[in-house]
């Protein structure tokens, strides 16, 4: 068999091998040389909930979402981007039926803007790199910030303490006590 063929052969193979290590790359946490792909790729590549959710402003059904009851240690990061956003240690239950946190993990990777879509005035929470909407910021939470970020589900993914160091995000293990 000439070469040709065999490149004809192996070459859809390994674009696909490089697509898979890409997203490993990116779900390891590499959100800080993050480019956002089109919406035709985010369409692709997310949930029809995630979609809806982080590129058009949508919002999941309180109480039948992935996290608000989730209680296991670890960290929530941005389902598109994987730039880490909250963590368990700040999380609480605000009995909205969405998951709450009183303050980000990281500071750095949250942007807040007013939204005036409702009938009243709110603060939308989003992600620095991805522009993932996440969802609203209010000032009815527990001490000792008085906040409550209430998150959808679909728009974060949560990765266990005990797979943080494998998926790149290590330098978080120390929140829970690990070296």
């Amino acid at each position: 068999m000439n070469i040709a063929i065999w490149l004809k052969i192996l070459m859809p193979v390994l674009v696909i091998m490089l697509l898979v290590v890409a997203g490993d790359a990116m779900a390891a946490g590499d959100w800080k040389t993050f480019v956002k792909p089109d919406k035709e790729e985010l369409r692709a590549r997310l949930t029809s909930l995630q979609f809806q959710v982080t590129q058009e402003e949508g919002t999941e059904p309180p109480f039948k979402n992935e996290y608000a009851d989730n209680h296991h240690e670890g960290i929530y990061v941005d389902v598109v981007s994987g730039e880490p956003l909250f963590s368990s240690t700040h999380k609480y239950d605000s009995g909205t039926g969405w998951p709450s946190f009183w303050q980000p993990l990281a500071p750095e990777n949250i942007v807040e803007r007013e939204d005036r879509r409702l009938f009243s005035t709110r603060t939308e929470v989003r992600s620095k790199h991805a522009d993932s909407h996440l969802g609203h910021v209010f000032n009815d939470g527990p001490p000792p910030t008085g906040l409550r970020y209430c998150m959808n589900s679909a728009a974060m993914r949560f990765i266990p303490k005990e797979e943080l160091a494998k998926e790149g995000y290590g330098e978080f293990l120390p929140i829970f006590g690990e070296r």
